[in-house]
C-alpha cells in the first residue's frame, strides 16, 4: 500500500527546488539588464572619450603629387644613413613598405631603399593612436610610403635588416603610392639563396620566365639592385680607364645599309621604301674614326644580333663596349693595352664593389674571381697542346668549341691560377677576312680572344688597312665586293694599322660573378623568345 504522506511531502519538496531555480534566474537576468544599463549609461557619458583618434593629421594617404607650387619644407634622409650618431633626431624618410606585422597594440614594419632597409615601430600610446596602428599594418607592400619618425638605438642587433643597430619610433605615416593588394611574385621569394645549407629553410623558389614576366618586381630584390650598380661600375671603369689611356668615346650608327660582319645574322628593318639593317657591331664606325685620324677610340651601345641561340650566355640585344686604337709597328701594343684595361676594371670592381659583390653572394654562389697583373697571354699552339694533352682530338686550324673553351679554362685555372687569360694567333681560316694574316706563319693570324672562366668575352684582331690587300682576302673568301665597297673606301686615302675589339658588358658581368645565366645581368634581356618587357 503507498503512503499519501510521502508522495505529498516529495511533491512538496519539488515544487520547492523549481521555484528556488526560478528566483535565481530572475536575480541573474536583472542583474545582467542592471549591467548592461549601466554600461549604456557610462557610453552615454564619454562617447568622445572612447573613439576620440589623437593621431588625426598624422597619418593618411596623401593626394596625388602633381608638383604643385606648395611644397612640405622637409629634409629627407637615406636609410644608409640611419646610424648611431643619429640617435635621437627626428627624421624623414621615403621608402618602400618591405613588409609588416601587428601585434597587439604593436605594428612592426620593415622599409626599404634598394639594398638598404631598416625596421619601423609604432605602439598605442599618449601620442599614437589604435587607428594609426591599424592603418599602418593594412598598407599592402611594396607601397611607397613618406614616414617621420625618431631614430632609436636597440639593445639587440636587428638582423634582418641592412641597419642593424637602430630602429625607427614613428610619429607620422603618410602613404605616397599604394601598391596592388596581390604581387605576382613575393620579394622575400625572389631573394631566397638558391642553395641554401639550412634543412628548415623554406624552399620556395621564383623561376626565370617569372621573374623576367614581372622584371619591375624582380628587379627590386637587393640582389639585383647590386648585380646593376656593379654593371654600372663595369661601364664606368671602362669609359675612366680608356680616357685616362688617351682614348675617345665616338657614336655610332645603329640603322645601317649592309650587314656589319658580312653575315645572315641580321635584323632587317623596314627603311622608307627600302630596307636597312640593325648594326652586328660598330666596327666599319669604329675603323673609319681611326681613317679620320682619332687614333684612339670607344663607344658603349646597342648591339643586335639575329642568332636563334637559346643559350645560358647569348642575346639578340646586348650592350658592347667596343674600341679601336692605331698602333705604330706591332698589334701587340692593342692587345696588351685591352688586357691592362681588364686589369684596371677587375681592380676597380674588387676595391670598390665589395659590397655589391658580398650581397649577390648571399644569394647566388660566387667564387671570387682571380687575375694575374699582367694578364697571363697563351699561343694558340700551347693551347692545343693543353687541350690534346686532356685528351680532345683538335687539328691544327680548327676553332676552340664551347666544351672545348670551358675545359681550357679549367686547365688554365689549375695551371695559372687565373680566370682571366688572353688567347693570341689564332688560325686565319677560322677568322673574319678582315684579319691581318700573321707574316711569319701564313696559317696564322695577327687576332686573339680574351676569356673569363672559361668563356670568350672579347674577340680582336688587327684589321687589314690597306684597300688592295683587303679586297684580295675578300675575294678569297668569295664576299660580293659591291657589298662590302663602302667598308673598303675608308681605307683609300691612307689609313694608319689599328686593331682592337668587342666585348659583351652583360658576360662580362655574369663571368665576373660566376653567374649561370646572362638573363641575370642584362635588366630587361632580348632573346629569341621574349621581347617583352
Amino acid at each position: 500500500m503507498v503512503d499519501e504522506k510521502n508522495i505529498d511531502n516529495s511533491a512538496e519538496g519539488q515544487g520547492i527546488k523549481a521555484a528556488k531555480r526560478a528566483a535565481k534566474k530572475d536575480a541573474k537576468a536583472a542583474k545582467k539588464a542592471e549591467h548592461k544599463k549601466s554600461n549604456e549609461q557610462s557610453g552615454q557619458d564619454q562617447p568622445a572619450e572612447s573613439n576620440e583618434d589623437i593621431s588625426l593629421g598624422k597619418y593618411g594617404t596623401l593626394p596625388l603629387i602633381q608638383s604643385t607650387t606648395v611644397v612640405p619644407q622637409r629634409e629627407f634622409k637615406m636609410i644608409n644613413e640611419l646610424t648611431k650618431p643619429l640617435a635621437g633626431s627626428v627624421i624623414w624618410i621615403r621608402a618602400r613598405l618591405h613588409a609588416s606585422r601587428a601585434r597587439g597594440k604593436q605594428c612592426f614594419a620593415v622599409l626599404r631603399q634598394r639594398e638598404f632597409s631598416v625596421q619601423a615601430m609604432l605602439c598605442v600610446g599618449e601620442a599614437t593612436s589604435k587607428q594609426m596602428v591599424k592603418f599602418c599594418s593594412n598598407i599592402t607592400k611594396e607601397s611607397i610610403v613618406d614616414i617621420e619618425a625618431e631614430v632609436v638605438t636597440v639593445a639587440q642587433q636587428i638582423e634582418s635588416c641592412s641597419q642593424k643597430d637602430v630602429e625607427l619610433y614613428v610619429k607620422q605615416l603618410w602613404v605616397v603610392s599604394a601598391s596592388a593588394p596581390q604581387l605576382p611574385l613575393q620579394i622575400d621569394d625572389a631573394s631566397r639563396p638558391e642553395k641554401s645549407d639550412d634543412p628548415e629553410s623554406l624552399q620556395i623558389r621564383v623561376n626565370q620566365d617569372t621573374r623576367l614576366d614581372n622584371r619591375i618586381l624582380d628587379l627590386r630584390t637587393t640582389t639585383n639592385q647590386a648585380i646593376f650598380k656593379l654593371e654600372a661600375g663595369v661601364c664606368k671603369l671602362f669609359r675612366d680607364t680608356l680616357t685616362e689611356y688617351g682614348f675617345t668615346e665616338i657614336h655610332t650608327p645603329k640603322i645601317i645599309s649592309a650587314a656589319s660582319e658580312g653575315g645572315a645574322n641580321v635584323f632587317t628593318v623596314s627603311y622608307f621604301k627600302g630596307s636597312a639593317y640593325l648594326a652586328q657591331s660598330p666596327q666599319l664606325y669604329k675603323q673609319m674614326a681611326i681613317a679620320a685620324d682619332f687614333d684612339r677610340v670607344f663607344t658603349v651601345g646597342a648591339v643586335f644580333r639575329a642568332e636563334d641561340s637559346n643559350t645560358h650566355r647569348h642575346l639578340t640585344e646586348f650592350v658592347g663596349l667596343d674600341l679601336e686604337m692605331a698602333f705604330k709597328y706591332h698589334y701587340h701594343e692593342v692587345m696588351n693595352t685591352i688586357g691592362n684595361l681588364f686589369t684596371a676594371i677587375f681592380k676597380g670592381l674588387r676595391d670598390h664593389y665589395s659590397v655589391e659583390i658580398n650581397t649577390v653572394g648571399q644569394q647566388y654562389t660566387v667564387e671570387p674571381f682571380k687575375f694575374l697583373d699582367p694578364p697571363l697571354v697563351l699561343q694558340f699552339p700551347q693551347a692545343l697542346e693543353m687541350l690534346r694533352t686532356a685528351g680532345v682530338e683538335m687539328g691544327d686550324e680548327d676553332d676552340l668549341s664551347t666544351p672545348s673553351e670551358k675545359l681550357l679554362g679549367r686547365l688554365v685555372k689549375a695551371k695559372y691560377d687565373t680566370d682571366f687569360y688572353i688567347l693570341d694567333k689564332y688560325p686565319l681560316a677560322v677568322r673574319p677576312f678582315y684579319t691581318m694574316p700573321d707574316p711569319e706563319n701564313p696559317k696564322s693570324s695577327n687576332s686573339y680572344d680574351m676569356f673569363m672562366r672559361g668563356e670568350e668575352i672579347l674577340s680582336g684582331a688587327q684589321r687589314i688597312h690597306d684597300p688592295v690587300f683587303l679586297t684580295e682576302r675578300a675575294k678569297h673568301h668569295a664576299i660580293d665586293i659591291e657589298k662590302i665597297a663602302s667598308y673598303i673606301d675608308a681605307f683609300k686615302y691612307g689609313c694608319p694599322p689599328h686593331a682592337g675589339g668587342g666585348i659583351g658588358m652583360e658576360r662580362v658581368v655574369m663571368l665576373y660573378l660566376g653567374l649561370d645565366n646572362i638573363r641575370k645581368t642584362s635588366m630587361f634581356p632580348r632573346d629569341p623568345k621574349r621581347i617583352t618587357p
